[in-house]
């Protein structure tokens, strides 16, 4: 996470492993898990390329509304701010604070999938060597960020799988 103004209010960026920035992401995937405690969710979505957790309480009412009605699995679409914290034992830990939360079908679910592999492909073989976000990736992630390609592949062949 990093901000390129020192102002308080400048916005918040997820510096992301194929070299771009996100200020709010979209996901969309397979709700695995779902926890309420006093109105507070912590929740579980799966999108082929691993687990994302998404927390919504009483500073996100819409999507702790949409969660409390959303019985998992279930496919959902997400679009929230990314974060981060560190725990007790010194893990950065990201999550995703929800906006929107809304159950899709396996059908949008699947052409998500498939759309978000393609572009990140097209992504990773148009970024500029010289683009600063592509050189802090690389030197955050290191070989992490050449795994992308690889995660990409293996998602479309389990989206193979799963509609065959």
């Amino acid at each position: 996470m990093f901000k390129e103004d020192d102002d308080e209010y400048a916005p918040s960026y997820m510096l992301l492993p194929s070299g771009g920035k996100a200020n709010r992401v979209l996901v969309v995937g397979t709700l695995t898990e779902k926890e309420e405690r006093d109105g507070y969710f912590s929740c579980r979505i799966n999108d082929s390329t691993g687990n994302f957790l998404v927390y919504a309480g009483q500073y996100q009412p819409e999507a702790a509304d949409a969660l409390r009605n959303i019985d998992a699995p279930a496919y959902v679409a997400v679009v929230g701010k990314p974060k981060t914290f560190e725990s007790d034992e010194g893990d950065v830990i990201s999550n995703v604070r929800p906006e929107t939360v809304v159950e899709v079908s396996e059908g949008v679910r699947n052409k998500w999938v498939s759309e978000t592999a393609e572009d990140t492909l097209e992504r990773l073989n148009l970024s500029p060597e010289n683009d600063e976000y592509v050189e802090r990736s690389e030197d955050h992630y290191g070989s992490e960020r050449a795994d992308i390609v690889d995660d990409v592949i293996s998602a479309l062949e389990n989206l193979d799988m799963e509609t065959q």
